[in-house]
């Protein structure tokens, strides 16, 4: 049964905290707002390009200097069409591809996980929930290695979620939205400046919506106040708190058919959970403190401060496996009670400085992080099995539910890194960086009382160059190395497993990369070329000769060419897109899998989007998603085929209104969008409508 919405009461206290600031704002004259502000703001809005990015350096940098491939989407592009999904809002993004099942966000970079490589405004973020967009700005994928400034992890890259800011004289909004599958949401965003110092935001809503799946339904709940005070000329103080809720109906997707290689031949609808019980229950908070002190013109101070908790309760009935002879779908049952609580406090020194007539950008930064994990996972025997192609969606399992495993994991790590950007003079330009981390991870079994514990030290390097022969182009090189600890996944290790005493090291990555990064047309247009190679090594895996030892004789590697356009094509027209193609293959592997392509990872795919958009009246988009086929698993037994969806989008906006409508997938294509192997493959959404409204004031 779904637990009923409750506030928690920090959510309660900072509800109250924010009111307090709209009573103050309430007898304050605001500052009168500029009419050239607000079109400078609806310029930026309506430009896909995000010209200066922190994600890449942890400064604000133009996002041409960077030497390594950066991808920025503004999540309005994608929530007009009616998803908040992360993975699908990335899908066209080149090389990047979704691997997410109906637990928690997964998605693999260049090939590589990086499921536990999300970040919230610079803050690790690696829980296991499905994160909202609606309080998001735009989210930024930082391709290959970024332990040099992030720490562990971070094999394909990483996932910075920049969430919304307040902004002194933004107009405040309200939009309602609703579409096809009873998808009806209503969300406001309101901004309000207190005083000459102190600006406040609330971002909240609520979304609720079925599926063209059977039985499958969600709601969504939003409520996140931030606040912007100057306390001083040089000091200013960022506070952020979120409370996000998703409560939904699981859809662990359809089975593949080992006969023919593909999904199984079934409706678009079919299910195989028990959708009258099962329910996937997340609540997270995130509070998040960041002080920037300018001690001079030249050096800057700050200090991040990061809590984040989870609670994650599901009931779920799910595929175990298809035998095409009988035509049944075991399945398996699953309880878990899950908590986490992450605690991030973060220092850096930041400043500008000149040796011999050449400038420095240099920082330098300490972390300290602890983080807590309790796991309590129950399962069930005898579910029974379903036919595959007309479920018995009254089979419930209703026998014993035994406990699994129940853990209590504690982390703690800490980092130290140092960062140099240098320009020798006006056409070359050296990043170089360097951290040090040491990494802590213990878990204790409440079951049999066993205690596990694995400690990691690693260097991480990055050094890069950026040649700007000519005004708008800029080309660069770029090497960067990481690490992935064990127990640093999904944070944990299972106590008197095989393997916990022997090559416990922790695995590595490293990239070389070098591209092109343009300005074309006055600067209107932005391309990125990049051409890469990414090896996984030290991976590990299973001894042939003693199946009760592991060792450290894995290797995976990448290597891809990525295209990517945004910006302004002249007039009132825009494009963003691109285009990836990649080979990721497993090179050495124990267990039969060398040559084989990595799984959920497509060797070609893309986006194209053009939109047509005056400053006042009716607009219009079309855009083109494009994704090759892949495999459900690193056995290649089963393949996704490829496929394209073409979506669209007409609206019509005045200065205070702005209606629009957005039809995805067109064509009504079936196709797959994700897979956690070969028993849980996951439907792409079919043809939908979805119209919205919003209101500025």
């Amino acid at each position: 049964m779904r637990a009923p919405c409750r506030l928690s009461p920090l959510t309660l206290g900072f509800s109250l905290l924010f009111s307090s600031g709209l009573a103050v704002a309430a007898s304050t004259t605001l500052p009168e707002l500029s009419v050239t502000a607000d079109a400078e703001r609806e310029h930026e809005r309506d430009d896909p390009r995000v010209k200066e990015v922190t994600t890449a350096t942890r400064t604000s940098t133009p996002a041409r200097y960077v030497p390594q491939a950066i991808d920025s989407v503004k999540t309005s592009n994608v929530l007009d069409y009616g998803t908040s999904d992360l993975g699908k809002a990335l899908s066209g993004i080149p090389n990047v591809s979704s691997s997410a099942d109906t637990r928690f966000d997964s998605v693999r970079i260049r090939g590589f996980d990086a499921s536990n490589d999300f970040y919230l405004d610079g803050i690790r973020d690696d829980s296991q929930y499905v994160r909202d967009l609606h309080n998001i700005e735009r989210v930024e994928v930082l391709k290959g290695p970024a332990a040099v400034l992030y720490g562990r992890g971070s094999q394909g890259g990483i996932i910075n979620r920049v969430s919304k800011a307040p902004e002194f004289g933004r107009r405040s909004s309200v939009t309602a939205q609703g579409g096809s599958e009873d998808l009806r949401s209503l969300y406001t965003d309101l901004s309000l400046d207190a005083n000459e110092d102190i600006s406040l935001r609330l971002n909240m809503g609520n979304q609720d919506n079925n599926s063209f799946r059977d039985g499958i339904d969600g709601n969504r709940q939003l409520f996140a106040p931030s606040m912007s005070w100057q306390l001083t000329p040089d000091l200013n103080w960022l506070v952020q708190y979120e409370y996000s809720r998703y409560n939904r109906t699981p859809d662990r997707g359809i089975p593949g058919n080992p006969l023919t290689g593909r999904p199984v031949d079934v409706s678009r609808s079919t299910t195989y959970g028990d959708t009258q019980r099962d329910f996937i229950d997340d609540r997270a908070e995130s509070l998040r403190s960041r002080l920037n002190y300018q001690l001079n013109d030249s050096w800057q101070l700050r200090h991040t401060l990061g809590l984040f908790t989870l609670a994650s309760d599901f009931d779920n009935t799910y595929i175990a496996g298809f035998t095409p002879a009988t035509g049944l779908v075991s399945r398996q049952r699953w309880q878990q009670d899950l908590d986490t609580r992450n605690l991030f406090n973060n220092i850096e020194l930041e400043g500008n400085f000149s040796t011999f007539g050449i400038e420095h950008t240099l920082l330098t930064g300490l972390e300290l992080g602890e983080q807590r994990r309790n796991s309590l996972l129950r399962s069930g025997t005898g579910v029974p099995s379903v036919n595959v192609y007309n479920p018995n969606q009254n089979a419930q399992h209703n026998g014993v539910m035994n406990i699994s495993s129940d853990n209590h994991t504690t982390v703690e790590s800490r980092g130290l890194y140092l960062q140099d950007q240098i320009q020798l003079n006006d056409q070359w330009q050296l990043l170089a960086g360097v951290r040090f981390d040491r990494f802590e991870v213990e878990t204790t079994s409440k079951v049999n009382g066993r205690n596990e514990q694995q400690d990691s030290n690693s260097t991480s390097p990055r050094l890069g160059v950026v040649w700007t022969p000519l005004k708008d182009h800029s080309f660069y090189a770029s090497w960067s190395k990481t690490f992935s600890p064990v127990g640093g996944g999904l944070i944990g290790i299972t106590p008197g497993a095989t393997g916990n005493t022997n090559e416990t090291g922790p695995e590595h990555t490293k990239q070389k990369e070098i591209g092109v990064k343009s300005d074309w047309l006055d600067e209107r247009l932005s391309t990125t070329l990049a051409v890469y190679e990414l090896e996984l090594y030290n991976r590990r895996t299973r001894d042939p000769v003693d199946l009760n030892r592991y060792i450290l004789t894995g290797l995976q590697r990448s290597r891809g060419i990525e295209l990517t356009a945004t910006g302004k094509l002249g007039g009132n027209w825009y494009v963003r897109g691109g285009i990836g193609l990649q080979d990721a293959t497993i090179v050495e592997d124990s267990e039969g899998n060398a040559g084989n392509r990595i799984n959920d990872v497509a060797k070609r795919n893309g986006s194209l989007f053009i939109t047509w958009k005056p400053e006042m009246g009716w607009y219009a988009e079309t855009g083109l998603t494009l994704v090759g086929q892949r495999y459900a698993d690193t056995k290649n037994t089963v393949v996704l085929p490829g496929y394209g969806s073409w979506d669209a989008l007409a609206g019509f906006r005045t200065k205070d209104w702005d209606l629009r409508a957005a039809l995805s997938n067109i064509t009504d294509k079936t196709y797959y969008s994700s897979a956690t192997s070969t028993s849980q493959i996951q439907f792409g959404d079919p043809r939908s409508l979805v119209v919205t409204g919003t209101y500025s004031f």
